[in-house]
């Protein structure tokens, strides 16, 4: 028994009048993933139509096994006397071994119907951590002054997001999730996957907040791309298809720090600029030093400016100072005699000097 894929023109055609059920089922929209269709006494007929809608897969049963299954779109006639053809598309081996794995030696009576699987990808499935989950914020680097390493800043962070998901093997995800119900919504799902979702999510943070990434943490909700290829690559979600179900799209939305992180990062910057300031201070002190000792006005004049930076900066600068005007003191008077100085260069002279010893200014 199996499927014949009817002409294109079939439903318009005298060919329609001749297919003793029509069977076909509506869209299936964002919630429901299989329903099961078929006729009033539960016997699809020879030479029976079934239509398979874009985004559908239809598996026909009979008593407990599988008789043929499709994922491509079209109408197609029900032929007891055919062997399965499983026009599949993308699940061709799949198929096959669903005809295999489902023959279960069904009971004598003949009961059929048609599962429609919804191959779409199911929408808008939010996610969020219930608590905060640790994560190494590589753009805070605390430096170790003993052996030079960095280190990240530890965070606990809260993300918050949608993801997308589809049924990737059908054969899995009938066995294992949707048996043969007559509706199976995502809603039965949905809570067990957001709690594997969110499990992946820590996984995928673990990996993010790494050596070999270094994402900072504030640019997490830009960094889909990179969540979803370390999904793929690490098999986080291996859970998710061991159900015959994988998350197509993963995006975080927003990522928010509890208090004790605001503070860590609030400290971290404001030491960060404190150590700019110092930096420039002394940078400026350090000219200031030099103009004041090139000052041709005198030392003294040269480094008032220099002491009221200091009292500017709190004293910072009171050591470089002190320093400055030890190296800067005026020469010492000779022995021998009362001390004197040139009024011109300051070169301390004799007592009884007429002439300046240095510069030749005359001083009496």
């Amino acid at each position: 028994m199996g499927l014949i894929k009817a002409a294109a023109t079939a439903v318009g055609s005298t060919l329609h009048d001749q297919w003793k059920e029509y069977i076909k089922c509506d869209d299936l929209g964002n919630d429901i993933l299989m329903k099961k269709v078929t006729t009033p006494n539960g016997i699809i007929s020879k030479d029976s139509a079934i239509q398979v809608s874009p985004g559908q897969i239809a598996v026909i049963f009979q008593s407990g096994k599988i008789l043929d299954a499709t994922a491509e779109e079209g109408i197609y006639t029900f032929e007891e006397s055919s062997s399965p053809t499983f026009f599949a598309g993308q699940f061709g081996d799949v198929f096959k071994e669903m005809w295999t794995r489902f023959t279960y030696n069904g009971g004598t009576s003949k009961e059929q119907a048609v599962f429609y699987i919804n191959a779409k990808e199911i929408m808008d499935n939010k996610f969020g951590t219930p608590a905060p989950i640790p994560f190494q914020d590589w753009s805070h680097p605390i430096p170790n002054q003993m052996t030079g390493d960095i280190s990240p800043l530890r965070v606990e962070v809260k993300c918050f997001g949608k993801y997308t998901f589809k049924v990737s093997d059908p054969a899995t995800f009938m066995s294992k999730i949707a048996g043969t119900a007559e509706e199976y919504t995502k809603e039965g799902i949905t809570e067990q996957m957001r709690s594997e979702v969110i499990g992946t999510f820590q996984n995928v943070l673990n990996e993010l907040g790494n050596s070999a990434h270094k994402v900072p943490v504030l640019e997490l909700p830009s960094s889909t791309d990179e969540i979803k290829k370390i999904m793929d690559e690490k098999t986080f979600d291996e859970q998710i298809k061991a159900r015959g179900l994988s998350i197509v799209g993963f995006v975080v939305e927003s990522v928010t720090l509890d208090d004790e992180s605001n503070k860590k990062i609030d400290n971290y910057e404001l030491g960060a600029n404190t150590r700019m300031q110092q930096g420039k201070l002394v940078g400026s002190f350090g000219d200031a030093v030099v103009d004041a000792a090139n000052n041709e006005g005198g030392a003294a004049t040269g480094f008032m400016g220099v002491g009221m930076m200091n009292m500017a900066s709190g004293g910072l600068m009171g050591g470089a100072v002190a320093n400055a005007f030890n190296n800067n003191q005026q020469p010492a008077a000779p022995q021998g005699g009362a001390a004197a100085y040139c009024p011109k260069c300051g070169q301390g002279l004799p007592a009884d000097a007429n002439f300046c010893t240095k510069c030749g200014n005359q001083v009496k």
